[in-house]
C-alpha cells in the first residue's frame, strides 16, 4: 500500500539565515491547514549539485534558490523555462515525479504583481522606466517591464559596462545612462526602480539626486530593509506612488508554493505581517 509523505520545500543560499521565506511559507501552510515544511539550507557552491540531486530522494518537492547560486542552478537543472533562460538565473526548482529538475524564475512575476497590487493605477505603457542597477535582479525586472509593454528602459549602473551587457542582451528598448547622469533620467520616467543594494541596512546610501522625480510616477525599491528607504520617502514627499520591496518577495513565492504544495496562497496584510515577524 502507498503511504503518505509530508511535502518538503526550502531555500538554498549562503548565507541564508536572514531569509524571510521560511516564515512566509510556514504562515501559508498553517493558515491553509496544510501539512508540509519549508527549510532554510546553507549550502556552499561546491556542494550545491550533490545537495540538489539528493533532496528529491528525501521528500522535497522543490526549493527556492537565492544568492549566490541563482546562475549555477540553471546549469544543474534538466529543463529551464524561457523566462529563467532570458534572465540567466533561477530562483526556484521543481523536482518532478519523473525525476527531472525544472528551473524557473518568478522574480519578474513577483515584481509586476507587487506593482499591480500596490499601485493599481500603474500604466506601464505610459512612458519610460528608469532602472538603477545591472545585476541579476535588474535582469528579472527589465525582462518583466518589457513584457508588460514599457516602451523604453533607461538603465544606469555604477559600472557602466555591466549596463551595456544588459543593453546588448535586451536590445534597442534599453538605453544606458551614465551613473553621474542617473538623476536626470528620472525626469522622463513614469516608473522608477532601484534594483541595487544601495540604501539597504549596512550598505552605502543611494546618492542619486531625486529632485527630477515626476509627480504621479510609480517608484519602487527592491530593498525592504528598511521598508521605507530614502528613495520611497522622497518619492512620497514629491507626490509619487511609492511601493516597497517586500511585496515582490511575497508575490514571487506564490507560484512556487502552488507548484510544491498544490494550493495557491493569497498575499494579504496577514502575509506581510508574517514575513516581517
Amino acid at each position: 500500500m502507498s503511504h503518505e509523505t509530508i511535502p518538503l520545500a526550502g531555500v538554498i543560499g549562503t548565507p541564508v539565515a536572514h531569509s524571510r521565506s521560511p516564515q512566509l511559507h510556514a504562515h501559508w501552510l498553517k493558515t491553509l491547514g496544510m501539512r508540509g515544511f519549508y527549510i532554510p539550507m546553507d549550502v556552499v557552491e561546491d556542494d550545491l549539485e550533490a545537495v540538489i540531486r539528493t533532496l528529491p530522494k528525501m521528500g522535497f518537492r522543490g526549493v527556492n534558490i537565492t544568492v549566490p547560486h541563482k546562475e549555477k542552478a540553471l546549469e544543474i537543472a534538466d529543463t529551464v523555462t524561457d523566462r529563467a533562460t532570458l534572465i540567466g538565473a533561477a530562483n526556484m526548482l521543481v523536482f518532478r515525479k519523473d525525476g527531472q529538475i525544472l528551473a524557473d524564475n518568478t522574480d519578474g512575476y513577483g515584481f509586476i504583481e507587487n506593482l499591480k497590487q500596490n499601485a493599481p493605477n500603474w500604466q506601464p505603457k505610459a512612458g519610460p522606466a528608469a532602472v538603477l542597477g545591472a545585476g541579476g535582479a535588474a535582469r528579472a525586472v527589465i525582462a518583466a517591464l518589457l513584457d508588460v509593454g514599457v516602451p523604453e528602459i533607461l538603465l544606469s549602473n555604477r559600472t557602466r559596462v555591466r549596463a551595456e551587457i544588459l543593453q546588448q542582451q535586451f536590445g534597442r528598448r534599453v538605453t544606458v545612462v551614465d551613473w553621474v547622469q542617473a538623476g536626470n533620467m528620472l525626469e522622463e520616467a513614469e516608473t522608477v526602480v532601484n534594483t541595487t543594494t544601495l540604501g539597504m541596512v549596512g550598505q552605502p546610501p543611494l546618492r542619486v539626486p531625486l529632485d527630477g522625480l515626476r509627480k504621479g510616477a510609480v517608484v519602487t525599491d527592491l530593498v525592504y530593509t528598511p521598508l521605507q528607504t530614502r528613495l520611497l520617502t522622497e518619492a512620497e514627499r514629491m507626490g509619487c506612488v511609492a511601493v516597497d520591496g517586500l511585496g515582490m518577495l511575497l508575490h514571487q513565492a506564490v507560484p512556487a508554493f502552488e507548484r510544491w504544495f498544490g494550493t495557491r496562497p493569497e498575499v494579504d496584510a496577514a502575509t506581510r505581517a508574517a514575513a516581517l515577524r
